[in-house]
């Protein structure tokens, strides 16, 4: 019988269950059945001749010896990544760029700048993480990310980018097919949408935190329709059917082309002191392609204030 610990899926399984302590939330990360990954951690226990887990009806918990396995597997598991990572690095070349972004960020903000980038700078080539979640720079093989947040992390240089200003929008068509509302408590007949969210643990403004800074501090939110994405916000209102919350500063064209209104000089300042950041290792400071990132950045922000 085999004593030394199986590798692949089974050190996976056996990392995310003890992370866990769920045999059901580590079935959800790996996109298994939790009887599957009971099955192989029992299999695991089988070729090791180890209990690694005490189980009750209730609960699971790791044994001495699962929890002597347990920081190495996590060990292994991030000395994969990190090395997957810098091959993926060597392989892309040194004129390339990968930049983490959030999909708001990136599809209001960035993408129609973005040809300006690569006339200013075509030797760099730009390539995209499209994710809201902090990532290790090392293990996820990033050069910078665009990070909403207050800015301070460990190791990381960043630059405040702008903060943000939320604020109700809707269709012109809306205004055109009834009556333009006159006070703020008249939007609460139409369909009013926003984004469920909590950056940094911060509450993102809902309607009811903008209808108190409108002078309406007893209005009902029930009926207000929620959404994951400030993308399916702005489609709701870009439809025509809907009055949504969505941060201008991300929307500033098409309120510029007349493809959005803004309803009312009232608007909610998201996440306190939080602001969106370009971010970047301490150690990449002085990297030509972050340098050319970062000027650029900051030399558009610059041209939008003008």
């Amino acid at each position: 019988m085999s004593r030394v610990f199986p590798a692949g899926r089974a050190l996976r399984t056996f990392e995310a269950a003890a992370r866990h302590l769920n045999f059901s939330r580590a079935a959800d990360e790996l996109g298994l059945t939790p009887a599957a990954v009971s099955y192989q951690i029992k299999d695991i226990e089988a070729q090791l001749g180890l209990a690694l887990f005490a189980r009750t009806s209730r609960s699971i918990r790791l044994t001495p010896a699962g929890e002597a396995l347990a920081g190495a597997a996590a060990d292994a598991l991030d000395g994969l990544r990190r090395a997957t990572a810098r091959a993926r690095r060597l392989a892309r070349g040194q004129q390339t760029l990968r930049l983490s972004v959030g999909a708001r960020f990136a599809t209001n903000w960035l993408l129609p700048r973005l040809p300006r980038f690569r006339a200013a700078h075509p030797q760099w080539e730009l390539s995209f993480d499209i994710s809201d979640a902090l990532r290790d720079f090392d293990a996820h093989d990033l050069d910078a990310a665009i990070r909403y947040g207050a800015g301070r992390y460990p190791g990381i240089v960043t630059h405040r980018l702008f903060s943000t200003v939320v604020v109700p929008v809707c269709s012109p068509r809306l205004l055109e097919a009834g009556p333009a509302p006159r006070q703020p408590r008249d939007l609460a007949a139409h369909t009013l949408c926003y984004v469920d969210c909590r950056p940094g643990g911060v509450v993102w403004p809902n309607w009811a935190l903008w209808m108190a800074a409108a002078g309406v501090p007893d209005f009902d939110d029930s009926g207000c329709v929620a959404f994951t994405e400030s993308s399916h916000v702005a489609q709701a209102v870009m439809d025509g059917g809907a009055v949504g919350l969505v941060e201008r500063e991300l929307v500033a064209r098409e309120l510029a082309e007349g493809r959005l209104v803004q309803l009312f000089d009232v608007g909610v300042t998201a996440g306190g002191d939080h602001a969106y950041h370009l971010a970047y290792p301490e150690s990449g400071a002085n990297a030509p392609g972050v340098a050319a990132l970062r000027d650029w950045m900051l030399a558009e922000l610059g041209r939008s204030e003008a």
